[in-house]
């Protein structure tokens, strides 16, 4: 079986030079080098040997490219590159799951409506232990949400023009999945009065999240059950999979926190990006420096490949 190795650093600091895709490519047996992007990104196709091989298959594909990561890692040095390896075979994917906060916005949306209320640094802090896993999600939202009751409903367009960022590369990557036959669907633990926005500015096919309660136009501090955490987000990637008639190799899902774990887990390849430390641990393949094109790279698209935006 073939491997590749994607080695990628973040286009605003184009630090990917020949000698470290030497120091690279001197970890893995006989590597393919493929430029992806000069400075950016560069894949190194390699063949580990035969899976047969009673010295390389008591070891198995996951450890495999475990070691074979660690191996590239100890090569760059400290350079702040990412590393993904992954099989050489169904690296295009057809179906992209996405989470939304912190993953293809900078920010938060529920911290940022908390602001609103001065409750930001007690939202915050409950925030992050639930998408560290200390905290189950479900409960932590709700009681986030209470502390919105009484919040004006016209606070929601004001946070979305004025204090949500868009992730470097989000763009880039719908389009190019969406044009290359791929449908990309936002999957969020936040709520529908963003992901609408979020999903149209960034050109998703579909967008799911919870629905908070309006009465009187302003929060009554509730939110719709069943509520969308982690469970919501691994179901959504079984249906849409089996929906589209796809197999598990084919499909792609990114996130960075606790409550994308199971979907990260499901999917064909199961990014952390810019994660949270157990989540990045955990996940199939990490991105920490990059952007979020990284996830085309991964794919075997090239820069040219990139449709317009």
């Amino acid at each position: 079986m073939s491997f590749v190795a994607t080695l990628i650093c973040n286009p605003a600091t184009p630090i990917l030079d020949a000698a470290m895709i030497e120091a690279a490519g001197a970890a893995l047996p006989d590597p393919q080098i493929r430029v992806l992007a000069e400075g950016v990104a560069t894949d190194l196709a390699f063949d580990p040997g035969d899976l047969d091989d009673p010295n390389v298959a008591p070891l198995g594909e996951d450890i495999l490219i475990h070691d074979y990561r660690n191996a590239l890692i100890a090569a760059l040095g400290e350079a702040p590159v990412d590393v993904v390896v992954q099989p050489l075979a169904h690296r295009r994917k057809k179906l992209l799951l996405a989470d939304m906060d912190s993953t293809m916005i900078a920010q938060e949306c529920i911290d940022e409506l908390a602001d609103y209320v001065g409750l930001k640094p007690e939202v915050a802090a409950i925030t992050e232990r639930a998408m560290r896993g200390e905290l189950p999600f479900e409960p932590a939202l709700r009681e986030r949400v209470a502390l919105l009751k009484g919040l004006a409903l016209g606070t929601i367009d004001e946070i979305v023009e004025k204090r949500l960022d868009l992730t470097p590369g989000g763009r880039e990557l719908i389009a190019t999945m969406r044009a290359n036959g791929a449908w990309c669907a936002l999957v969020s633990g936040g709520f529908t009065v963003f992901t609408s926005a979020i999903a149209g500015k960034l050109g998703f096919d579909e967008h799911r999240a919870n629905r908070l309660v309006i009465a009187d136009e302003t929060l009554a501090g509730t939110v719709e059950e069943p509520i969308v955490g982690r469970e919501a987000k691994y179901a959504a990637l079984i249906e849409l999979r089996e929906r589209h008639g796809l197999a598990i190799e084919e499909t792609l899902a990114v996130g960075d926190g606790a409550n994308d774990l199971a979907m990260l887990g499901e999917a064909g390849l199961g990014v952390a990006y810019h994660a949270k430390p157990s989540v990045a641990e955990a996940a199939g393949a990490r991105i920490d420096h990059a952007d979020l094109t990284a996830l085309l790279y991964i794919q075997g698209y090239a820069r040219a490949d990139f449709a317009e935006i």
